[in-house]
């Protein structure tokens, strides 16, 4: 299936289907009026959830309406939580090599994870608002995973049968403030922005023979001001998605609609480019001594899709523009 949420005045939305075209949508709120309350409930939603999706690709939906992005706002518009890995090496390896740092104790055995802010995802055209460019504002392209309800201690099998939903996301950093949060050993707090989401969300058989052990095996296509920034593949994830989850759920249980993020896309062949201006710019201080590459500057534009081999976008396109807003004026 593929669902997303209209944006209404409730914060939560109103869940739509989206065919598998894209071309049309149809209400889902006669089974679930959000998605968060079909997360929360999949067993007793999903049959009818995807009867009204196969009626909706068959042309038989009477209800149905042309689809157009504009009108959505993130599939999953708020979570309980957020969670995002690090689980491309490839990524960390260039940053250990390019700011001479140590390599992380078993970071190729225990996935690394932070909790970020759930309570306000961004939708797939949403400008990316900041306060100063001095804090260094990066894009970082990464796929994702929201969840259904899994047990404290749960395998990481069991995980994978749990998860519900897959999505592409586009996780803002802000680079400059990021070392000092790092060493105080707390995690990330004022060094990432809002998340911005793709509009549509895939169940997992909708990728078909493209969701391999946990992974979105198809490249992610990331543009800066229409030029190609690069096109890494998913499947060279380290860890899988059931794998950073049963992690996560040795110590807690893990609520439906949590939401869990694979870290930047990173691929180790150099032709594949990169997801985030950060890794290219680790790459220029490893060849060149020193970064060569700013920032995302006023009204910079990152553009990110996946596309099947027809080239057909699979959840829709994210294109955001940088504004600064320096929001201490009103107050």
């Amino acid at each position: 299936m593929k669902l997303a949420s209209l944006k209404t005045d409730h914060p939560d939305g109103k869940l739509i289907i989206v065919s598998r075209d894209q071309a049309r949508f149809v209400a889902a709120t006669d089974i679930a009026p959000t998605m968060q309350f079909a997360l929360e409930n999949w067993s007793t939603c999903s049959e009818g959830l995807n009867k009204k999706y196969q009626s909706l690709n068959d042309g038989t939906e009477q209800a149905s309406e042309p689809f157009d992005s504009q009108l959505l706002c993130a599939p999953l518009p708020r979570s309980w939580q957020w969670l995002d890995g690090s689980l491309f090496l490839n990524h960390g390896h260039l940053m250990q090599q390019a700011f001479h740092l140590d390599p992380i104790a078993d970071a190729d055995k225990y996935p690394l994870v932070y909790q970020g802010a759930g309570d306000s995802f961004l939708a797939a055209k949403d400008d990316i608002v900041v306060a100063d460019l001095k804090h260094g504002i990066d894009f970082e392209g990464e796929f994702g995973v929201i969840v259904d309800a899994i047990p404290m201690g749960s395998s990481a099998a069991f995980a994978l049968s749990k998860i519900r939903l897959v999505v592409l996301l586009n996780d803002i950093s802000y680079r400059a403030l990021g070392p000092r949060e790092m060493k105080t050993g707390f995690g990330f707090v004022q060094a990432k922005g809002a998340t911005a989401f793709a509009p549509v969300a895939l169940t997992p058989d909708e990728l078909g023979e493209h969701w391999q052990n946990g992974r979105v095996c198809l490249p992610l296509q990331v543009e800066r001001n229409g030029q190609l920034f690069g096109q890494p593949h998913g499947q060279e994830m380290h860890f899988g998605f059931h794998e950073l989850i049963a992690h996560v759920a040795q110590t807690r249980p893990i609520k439906a609609g949590t939401v869990f993020g694979s870290g930047t896309v990173s691929n180790a062949d150099p032709a594949k480019g990169q997801a985030c201006i950060s890794e290219l710019r680790a790459k220029e201080m490893i060849q060149y001594g020193t970064p060569k590459t700013p920032f995302m500057q006023q009204d910079d534009v990152v553009n990110m899709n996946v596309t099947d081999a027809d080239g057909h976008t699979l959840f829709g396109a994210i294109q955001q523009r940088v504004t600064v807003a320096n929001t201490r004026e009103k107050l």
